[in-house]
């Protein structure tokens, strides 16, 4: 058998970086950690290929040469899946889809010949099953949660790292919280379950075993969901990093209440950690009681932010505006107001979408306030609900609070309040060419070419001054303003 595993492009989002990339010569962000590891799930037998179409596109000689096509995606790729599929349909190949966007929306794609929905580590083994009796059938789905101590470790050799940003490693799924908004735990449940530390460090070795240094990310639902896990295993990875001369600094997303645990902070530094995701959402209490947000109700915000950047850890945040609680007339203002005193320069603004299956969904379509199918996009300042503030409030007020943090001025005054609290712990013993390729660019694209020239000139003067040691981290930042800047200038042309 041939298989062509086929990854979507996705639009421009926030998470995309799509403008950033050419300063480091990559053509995407992140390789398909999904598709990678369905391909390790597969026949040993089977002959296997990937066709990314964030690095190129998918050619004809691709699907001609593939016996099945499995296609992955996440909502927002929907319309290049759609595509996708339509051109295998031309061509009479089989189609086998999976992921959450399927799993979301399975209805809506009849022309998939095998919808395999869920956690592949059943429902694909069900396929298989039948596939190799002559019997598959339409529709695989089930309740269950897989045991992912016995996931397979992804099929690198499927990719080249020269077309990627930062690989993707998975330690858990799952998420303790259950924030109305959130779809993590329709898709991963409240049961956070976590890989063995031995796992875990077999899946760095195969990325150390093909050359990869530099940064990856931990993309969990939620990192630190079972702390007594994740404790031991950052004790295994700090004598792994130790051992490697830590050819890693790791990347991964947590909730908020990680300030609270000292202990796990000061591991998670050991271990290289230097960038964390947290889902901040809002500056307004009652928007996030309203959230079921309980981990950001029950401590201050700011102070928890600092005490992070503190530990070295460089806060990115998700923030969003939309919900019923918010005042038209001041959360916009509100918003920017906490982002710049925070000094989270990645803040990652959108509308409140309403995901299918969360609590959300269900309390809007029971109020008869949904519109529509979500496109998984927040950044275009619309969403697929009746907001309490009407929909032009919610989408003129995103616009211009989007202009507002990425303008020069705002954003790098963000990063110099960074600097002024972060204490970067980062160990690298070693510096790549990209990164000397993007210094040279940056001072030439932002230092020279743009509007924020003088802030960037600025911004490097006195992190060489004061806290040299977080230099690479400001010039990181810098070069995502490009990025950022072009996201919003999007927003306002989407209106």
């Amino acid at each position: 058998m041939n298989i062509l595993l086929v990854y979507p492009e996705y639009p421009k989002t926030f998470w995309s970086f799509r403008h950033a990339l050419p300063f480091i010569s990559r053509k995407a962000a992140f390789p398909p950690l999904g598709l990678l590891t369905v391909a390790s799930l597969l026949p040993p037998e089977w002959n296997k290929q990937l066709a990314d179409e964030n690095v190129a596109a998918v050619t004809n000689e691709q699907l001609a040469w593939a016996d099945l096509v499995f296609v992955s995606a996440m909502i927002v790729q929907k319309a290049s899946a759609q595509a996708i599929i339509a051109r295998c349909k031309r061509l009479k190949k089989v189609v086998v889809a999976g992921g959450p966007l399927f799993s979301a929306q399975p209805d809506k794609f009849p022309e998939v010949d095998h919808l395999v929905l869920g956690e592949a580590e059943i429902t694909l083994l069900m396929f298989l099953r039948d596939w190799a009796q002559g019997s598959a059938q339409p529709h695989y789905v089930t309740n269950k949660r897989p045991d992912i101590t016995l996931t397979p470790i992804p099929m690198w050799s499927l990719v080249s790292f020269r077309n990627y940003a930062t690989p993707l490693v998975q330690y858990s799924r799952g998420c303790p919280f259950d924030c109305e908004f959130c779809d993590i735990t329709v898709m991963n449940g409240r049961d956070p379950r976590v890989k063995t530390p031995q796992q875990m460090i077999a899946e760095l070795q195969a990325l150390y075993d093909r050359g990869w240094r530099g940064t990856v990310f931990v993309v969990d639902d939620n990192f630190i969901g079972n702390k007594r896990a994740v404790k031991k295993m950052l004790v295994e990875l700090i004598a792994w990093q130790k051992q490697h001369r830590y050819p890693f600094k790791f990347l991964t997303e947590a909730s908020v209440n990680l300030a609270s645990d000292e202990e796990l902070m000061g591991l998670m530094s050991l271990a290289n950690f230097g960038d964390i995701f947290l889902g901040l959402e809002t500056p307004c209490a009652e928007s996030l009681r309203e959230a079921g947000k309980t981990q950001n109700t029950s401590l201050d915000l700011r102070s928890a932010v600092v005490k992070l950047q503190r530990h070295g850890l460089h806060v990115m945040g998700g923030f969003m505006v939309g919900f019923d609680h918010d005042n038209p007339k001041t959360i916009f203002q509100d918003q920017l107001a906490f982002i710049q005193e925070v000094g989270v320069p990645v803040a990652m603004v959108v509308t409140v979408m309403a995901l299918p299956g969360t609590r959300l969904w269900y309390r809007l379509r029971e109020e008869g306030r949904l519109l529509s199918e979500t496109s998984g996009n927040g950044t275009t300042g619309e969403t697929n609900f009746e907001p309490v503030m009407g929909m032009a409030n919610l989408a003129n007020g995103y616009r211009k609070l989007l202009l507002s943090l990425y303008s020069a001025k705002n954003y790098f005054a963000r990063i110099e309040t960074l600097m002024k609290n972060y204490r970067s712990r980062i160990i690298s013993t070693h510096c790549s060419g990209n990164e000397l390729v993007a210094l040279a660019r940056s001072m030439w694209d932002i230092g020279v070419r743009s509007k924020a020239r003088w802030w960037y000139w600025r911004l490097l003067a006195k992190t060489g001054f004061t806290n040299v040691r977080a230099f690479p981290v400001a010039v990181k930042l810098a070069i995502y303003w490009i990025h950022f800047q072009e996201v919003a200038l999007s927003a306002q042309k989407d209106q």
